[in-house]
């Protein structure tokens, strides 16, 4: 998916809702346990019962490769199933060198055909552009993130006190543009938000930790919007986790309408 198509989807569905797919199966109503593929089964539900609320799913890969091949199988399943005009974000924090970076894209790019996933920076470039080798595709980058840990390297400061995630944001503009380049940033550091925006004011970020994690959609929008919205911002507990009994999906449908009602009153009040 293109900037230019994402950026039509956001003002068709009035929308920059990613919902978080991270699916578990300790989580998911008991009656679909006895499906051939739970996870999948899951998942189509809400993916029916949710997509013309958001722009994007992001599956949370960890949740399904560790049940093995079988996982995987549901991830594709998952990923084929979405519809041509939602972005899908493989959230699988890679970061490795050489064919290994090439393999990891491949995987991602190539057989499970996401249109993005997201990369730890911190082996630097060679470790990223091997994902920008494919076309209309995007590099999603850890920025900033909302974590206790991001104390421990985040904001450590260098000799003429740039904190150590401003340097990456520097750095990584030299490899990837807005056109292919996106941005975490968590939502509970709001002026954080800011922070990155003054650094990369074209790029789109993906902004976790709204919902279940407290972060404020108003305070996002405040300090991360620009001029083409700029964000996308999820939810998964929140919306897949509304209810856990035989009428799950349209419980997902109402939370995610609402939070779609929230944001369609934020663009137009951005007048976009």
């Amino acid at each position: 998916m293109t900037r230019s198509e994402l950026i039509a989807q956001i003002r068709i569905k009035r929308s920059f809702l990613c919902v978080g797919l991270d699916t578990d199966l300790s989580k998911i109503p008991s009656h679909l346990l006895e499906t051939e593929d739970p996870i999948f089964e899951f998942n189509k539900a809400i993916i029916d019962a949710t997509k013309d609320y958001c722009v994007a799913y992001k599956p949370n890969v960890a949740f399904y490769e560790c049940h093995g091949p079988k996982g995987w199988e549901s991830l594709k399943k998952t990923i084929d199933y979405i519809p041509n005009n939602i972005l899908t974000i493989a959230d699988a924090k890679r970061g490795d060198i050489g064919n290994t970076s090439k393999y990891y894209a491949n995987t991602f790019f190539d057989y499970l055909n996401a249109d993005s996933v997201t990369i730890a920076p911190y082996m630097g470039e060679d470790s990223i552009t091997p994902f920008f080798e494919h076309e209309n595709k995007w590099v999603i980058l850890l920025a900033l993130t909302s974590n206790k840990g991001a104390l421990d390297f985040q904001f450590i400061a260098d000799g003429n006190n740039e904190e150590l995630y401003k340097k990456v944001l520097r750095k990584s503009q030299e490899w990837g543009s807005d056109e292919n380049l996106m941005y975490v940033v968590g939502a509970t550091r709001a002026e954080g938000i800011g922070e990155v925006r003054k650094l990369v004011p074209n790029h789109f970020f993906l902004v976790p930790g709204v919902g279940a994690q407290g972060g404020s959609l108003e305070d996002v929008a405040n300090y991360g919007w620009n001029n083409d919205c700029g964000l996308l911002v999820n939810s998964s507990r929140g919306i897949i986790y509304a209810s856990n009994d035989i009428n799950f999906a349209e419980a997902a449908a109402n939370s995610a309408k609402a939070l779609q009602t929230q944001m369609a009153n934020i663009l137009d009040s951005k007048n976009f």
